[in-house]
């Protein structure tokens, strides 16, 4: 969630950055102060730096303070917000001619944000894990550690069943031509009538499976044919091949 924020301050992990690892954190306090909000002095700035210390989260506590947080050092991820919105209008304060002459997100972008429209979402959210798990139920699709996976799986399960095509696709009820059964010989008798028409029917239903595995092994040789027979050929060495 602070990803965009970390990044327009050029931190060195904006991806990666656990506000819930103490060291970390403690590490990324000391970072925000001396190169962006710089509210202390340089010489004040030693009981923040000081990142081993047991004490140090009462000297973060007062640091809110000083800095004027509405927020407490108990509510971590609020806490962390504000002082990034508070870094970032530094920063903006500090370099306002050459943020003034950012130029718009280019088109290439653009196209890129459409063509992945979930590479923005912040995938840590409660209510997108909620949200996820509760379609992945819906539509009965195994649960998985990375809730962007699900979402893609859930995504093309929408798009491959249930977009208006597919239904009307699947809807189509498969019209056969009618089949006199006395006209094609068994080869053998049951000795009753019934288990005969019985067995002719298997037999021409495994056929017609038998030529639709057919089909799809013609097509497997034609699609292998078109990438091994077709040689580049190169004129200079007076060769066929690659």
């Amino acid at each position: 969630m602070f990803r965009r924020k970390l990044t327009a301050l050029e931190y060195h992990n904006p991806t990666g950055f656990d506000c819930k690892d103490e060291t970390e954190f403690r590490n990324f306090i000391v970072w925000l102060e001396d190169q962006k909000i710089r509210h202390y002095k340089i010489e004040d700035r030693g009981n923040l730096r000081n990142i081993p210390s047991s004490d140090w989260p009462k000297y973060f506590e007062k640091y809110l303070q000083d800095v004027n947080c509405p927020f407490s050092a108990h509510e971590r991820q609020e806490t962390v917000d504000w002082l990034l919105g508070l870094a970032v209008r530094f920063e903006y304060g500090d370099n306002v001619e050459k943020y003034r002459n950012c130029k718009p997100i280019t088109e290439a972008s653009d196209v890129q944000k459409s063509a992945d429209p979930l590479i923005n979402l912040d995938s840590n959210n409660p209510d997108f894990k909620a949200g996820v798990l509760g379609l992945a139920n819906l539509l009965k699709i195994q649960r998985h550690d990375d809730y962007l996976v699900m979402l893609k799986a859930i995504k093309i399960l929408i798009q491959e069943r249930l977009t208006p095509d597919a239904i009307a696709k699947a809807s189509q009820a498969k019209e056969g031509l009618p089949v006199a059964l006395d006209k094609h010989i068994l080869g053998f008798d049951t000795g009753d009538a019934t288990l005969n028409e019985a067995a002719r029917v298997l037999r021409l239903l495994h056929i017609e499976e038998l030529r639709e595995l057919q089909t799809k092994i013609n097509e497997a040789i034609v699609a292998v044919q078109a990438i091994i027979a077709d040689p580049k050929t190169d004129h200079r060495l007076g060769k066929v091949g690659r």
